[in-house]
């Protein structure tokens, strides 16, 4: 078994990102921008976005928050919103979830200009992903591909089975390895017998949020294992898989915490200088 360790690519992807920013830069005299609303006060929220932030400085991304208290309106922050897009400076734009109950979510995600919609969650970049094109996409799935690529992982021709079927994670999870060749299995809350997917699986994907949903009898040995879900369980962070038993029985698997988590920020920079490169219409 072997652990992939998204912690350590992270940082070697920061490291390329921030040569090829000053490039960049050098070539443009264009800083590529990044903006992130925070709506209220959740405290997974606002730690998220403070790495964001510290990350965006590592990596030479200008960076900044509109942060907004819980009771603001829908209408104040779709004027936000509009202020970002038409901000030439800003070329990333991402609304932190989840937000209160009393907005509309898809509202805004469709509010945001296509070209900014680093978090990949637009309907105009989620069906350029599903038709196979290029295109912003979601930062958690992407960086498990590129987890995956590190590691010399193939996943054509490998029966993968992705459990949870979110927009964030399990959806476009499915789309990129049907890209890339493999053959999809989608499960999720109402799926019949788990199990009987998952043992058939050379892959699974697992990214719903409950603490201990795979376990080891329902893993086949020397199956790939990528754990990509995220709970607080006595103040410890754990994944959705039973990592002691599973990790007996697979061939590699990502831990919880330093696993997945740490590339979905280094693709979020990755995204923001993709979206500076496709708006200023310099490519590489």
């Amino acid at each position: 078994m072997q652990i992939l360790d998204g912690k350590s690519l992270s940082e070697k992807i920061k490291i390329n990102l921030k040569a090829e920013i000053d490039e960049f830069k050098a070539l443009t005299k264009v800083t590529p921008g990044l903006a992130v609303i925070l709506v209220g006060d959740d405290a997974a929220s606002h730690t998220y976005v403070d790495m964001k932030a510290k990350a965006c400085e590592k990596v030479g991304i200008y960076g900044i928050t509109h942060k907004m208290p819980s009771d603001i309106s829908e209408q104040d922050i779709l004027a936000t919103v509009e202020m970002i897009n038409e901000n030439p400076k800003i070329h990333g734009l991402l609304i932190q979830l989840p937000l209160p109950k009393h907005i509309d979510t898809v509202k805004l995600l469709e509010a945001i200009n296509p070209k900014k919609d680093v978090d990949g969650f637009h309907p105009y970049n989620f069906g350029r992903l599903n038709q196979g094109l290029d295109t912003l996409v979601p930062c958690t799935p992407l960086g498990v591909m590129e987890l995956l690529a590190e590691y010399n992982i193939d996943v054509k021709g490998k029966n993968c089975v992705v459990v949870g079927a979110s927009n964030i994670v399990g959806k476009p999870m499915a789309a990129l390895l049907l890209n890339a060749g493999a053959t999809v299995d989608i499960c999720h809350i109402y799926t019949n017998d788990l199990k009987t997917h998952t043992l058939q699986a050379d892959m699974i994907f697992v990214g719903v949020g409950k603490p201990n949903l795979l376990t080891a009898d329902m893993v086949k040995e020397g199956a790939v294992v990528i754990d990509i879900g995220i709970s607080k369980v006595d103040k410890k962070i754990v994944g959705d898989v039973a990592f002691e038993t599973v990790s007996q029985k697979c061939s590699y698997i990502t831990p919880v915490p330093g696993g997945v988590g740490p590339m979905t920020i280094a693709m979020l920079l990755s995204n923001t200088l993709k979206a500076a490169r496709n708006i200023t219409g310099i490519s590489k």
